[in-house]
């Protein structure tokens, strides 16, 4: 019986310790009432860490506790709590993902325990996945995490989701160990993200530090695909919902009214953190009362600051200066019966937060940075009646899907002002006309919906990857395709060369063949009932002085000269060089204006490199010189081949499928093979016969039969015919 495994850095529950006694509260959170639904199911399992340094006795007991409701915990030491989880995550990766990276610490010790940890957790895992299980990893204190279970359970279904920004490019990569937690998150299957921003910088961050492909938002790690994608994150909105009728909450809601009876309430709920712009809040609310003295005792900001980490010194220091500030616009504002700023550094219950909901005419949620921000959400699930105003970030990850709030920069102090008039005087039929589609979308993609969605793409990725492996090159194959090899009486080997029997190189001059390569060819071309033909688009010149002296029949440019083993290389005929004189201007126009991109001039064609092109850069000129080149082809028989990091302009007569179908003509094989890695080798896979066995290196859309993944595994394949 399969299940599904979930793990986070907490547990989905409060453990308080009483005279040597420990109780378990569920916990209020958005992602444990989401995901309540699964880990309370059949054999589901919770992992992560209790939130508590538990001595050593009581840990087998609170492991027997915790099993009874699926939980399962990871024990941390106090030093592991202080390197991996107050170091590494929230004093790196937190400041980085939250464009903060002036209060990054890149403190080695940090890394050792983020990794140590980690490691404890993929532990856990291995005590109880197995074949079948499907494994869900959240956030970013567990960035290694899939990367680690992939190399143990190899074929095991891994998502993962990361419920804080990723950020840019340029700021991922100010932490030394970003490749180790790239190649850490490519361990799952799919990456989930709140936003498209989010998905999109991960996937520029992956191709530009890592040598793999993408394509769209797939990446190719070690063959497997793996694909990230936009998952907003939701909330209850139904437990939102029934709160407002609660009596609980109706009693508070009557205090309110009470208390505030000639009041607008502008309400601002966050936990003390450096990234939610609660400084900038203050500011704007202070201006908003100098611009428009008329709101003077007619308006309150009603601030609740949840307490978090303030023994910390930024966080202590902004602890500080929201009590200066708090405290001054009340000094400076204050009448005998009002206080313009109502601030509380503590947390309240639910019931309390309803009463506020419903209450607050404007809720006020501007951080600087957030993956999502569920307190908007949650003042919409809570306005049944269709009114209020959103005044939302554009820095939360909430504004691309809440577009009808009043949407500002959180550091623009006077849009904030100017929001927040427009907010207290925007009639109610427009505040219900914006309302109403908010709460539709809140509703809607609430956050059964996001487990669901999540899940059901996560089997689907499985499912592609399953449809891939299929054309892999299995053993199985390669026995059955041994034995056709056996028994032929006469084979034909058509081989590509560069990245199908060496790998690339950033010089072209240096991919000459290696003493195993020549002992390779040497064997395959020694055996009588073989002709191995080698197919490139290199110069005949190179392929001269690289394979001349061997027992090969070579093809030459793509098929412009042709040579039979011991003969002179002959031209195809009926071709012109003359084309080049107008396209060799247009190629240097482009290596002018792209560092490290090199011309190479061949017989018959013109080939555009940018292999050593700053990534990015490279695709873009491509892109560019193909469509310029189009408009000056078109009519002269010439043909562009976009390949691995080339643009190739050649006569139109020449290719590699012609070639092959001229070399075989009047000539009878029972057994033919023809391997190559690259956009001209398709002409080959479709020029010969169904029953040929195709080979394509790497697993891009081909015509071949099947694929081998790199030429380490193409120069294995043909061993093994040999031997």
């Amino acid at each position: 019986m399969s299940k599904t495994i979930i793990v986070s850095n907490r547990l989905p529950v409060k453990i308080t310790e009483k005279e040597g006694e420990y109780l378990l509260n569920p916990s209020e959170g958005g992602l444990a009432t989401g995901l309540g639904s699964i880990y309370r199911q059949g054999y589901n399992i919770w992992i992560g860490w209790p939130g508590l340094d538990v001595n050593e006795e009581a840990q087998p007991i609170i492991k027997e506790q915790l099993s009874e409701i699926n939980l399962m915990p990871v024990y941390l030491t106090q030093e592991e709590i202080n390197n991996y989880y107050e170091g590494f995550s929230n004093e790196v990766l937190w400041p980085v993902f939250h464009y903060m990276s002036v209060y990054a610490r890149y403190e080695q010790i940090y890394w050792d325990f983020y990794y140590q940890v980690n490691n404890k957790f993929r532990d856990a895992i291995l005590q109880v996945a197995e074949p079948g299980d499907v494994i869900w990893i959240h956030d970013y204190q567990l960035l290694l995490l899939p990367g680690m279970v992939r190399a143990a359970l190899p074929d095991v279904a891994i998502g993962y989701f990361q419920h804080i920004p990723f950020p840019s490019f340029e700021l991922f990569r100010l932490i030394p160990w970003r490749v180790e937690l790239l190649e850490g998150m490519l361990g799952a299957d799919l990456l989930g993200f709140h936003t498209f921003d989010d998905s999109h910088h991960f996937l520029n961050a992956v191709t530009r530090l890592l040598p793999v492909n993408a394509s769209a938002n797939v990446v190719l790690m070690n063959d497997r695909a793996v694909v990230a994608e936009t998952f907003p994150m939701g909330i209850d909105n139904n437990k939102f919902e029934l709160l407002s009728s609660d009596p609980e909450v109706l009693k508070q809601l009557d205090s309110l009214r009470e208390n505030f009876q000639h009041t607008h309430m502008v309400l601002s709920i966050d936990r003390l953190d450096y990234s939610k712009g609660i400084i900038q809040r203050l500011q704007a609310f202070e201006l908003f009362l100098q611009m428009y003295p008329e709101y003077i005792e007619k308006v309150v900001l009603y601030m609740i600051v949840v307490p978090s980490r303030d023994t910390v010194p930024q966080y202590k220091e902004l602890r500080e200066a929201i009590d200066m500030l708090a405290g001054g616009i009340n000094a400076r504002f204050r009448t005998m019966n009002w206080h313009p700023v109502n601030y509380f550094y503590r947390s309240f219950p639910v019931e309390t937060l309803s009463a506020l909901y419903n209450f607050a005419n404007v809720a006020l949620v501007t951080p600087m940075r957030d993956g999502m921000n569920l307190v908007s959400k949650e003042y919409i699930a809570s306005r049944t009646n269709n009114t209020g105003v959103l005044i939302l970030s554009e820095m939360a990850g909430a504004s691309k899907e809440l577009i009808d709030a009043l949407i500002v920069n959180p550091n623009n102090i006077g849009a904030i002002a100017r929001s927040l008039y427009e907010a207290l005087n925007m009639p109610e039929e427009e505040q219900a006309r914006r309302m109403k589609p908010m709460r539709q979308v809140v509703s809607k993609f609430n956050i059964s919906h996001w487990v669901k969605l999540f899940m059901t793409r996560l089997q689907e990725v499985k499912q592609m990857q399953l449809s891939m492996l299929a054309r892999r090159m299995s053993m199985e194959m390669q026995k059955r395709i041994q034995r056709d090899y056996k028994a032929a009486a006469r084979r034909a080997i058509f081989l590509d060369y560069d990245g199908t029997l060496v790998g690339f190189q950033r010089n072209i001059d240096m991919a000459s063949p290696d003493p195993e390569l020549y002992e390779l060819l040497k064997e395959l071309s020694d055996d009588p009932v073989n002709q191995v033909v080698m197919i490139s688009g290199r110069k005949h010149e190179t392929m001269e002085l690289w394979l001349g002296h061997m027992n090969l029949d070579l093809i030459a440019e793509h098929g412009a000269w042709q040579k039979q083993k011991g003969a002179e290389w002959q031209k195809l005929s009926g071709l012109t060089d003359q084309w080049k004189q107008d396209i060799a201007p247009i190629l240097e126009t482009f290596t002018d204006r792209t560092p490290g991109s090199f011309i190479e001039e061949k017989s018959f064609s013109l080939v555009w490199h940018y292999r050593k092109v700053e990534s990015g850069l490279g695709e873009l000129r491509a892109n560019e010189l193909m469509n310029t080149l189009r408009y000056f082809t078109s009519d002269i028989g010439l043909q562009i081949l976009p390949g691995d990091k080339v643009i190739e302009t050649k006569n139109m007569e020449i290719n590699k499928g012609k070639a092959t179908l001229a070399w075989m003509q009047d000539r009878e094989f029972d057994f033919k093979l023809a391997i190559g890695d690259d956009y001209t080798d398709e002409d080959i896979f479709k020029a010969l016969p169904n029953d040929a066995v195709t080979i394509k290196v790497g697993s891009q859309v081909s015509a071949a039969r099947y694929y081998l993944r790199n030429y380490q595994e193409v120069r294995a394949f043909l061993r093994s015919l040999i031997s």
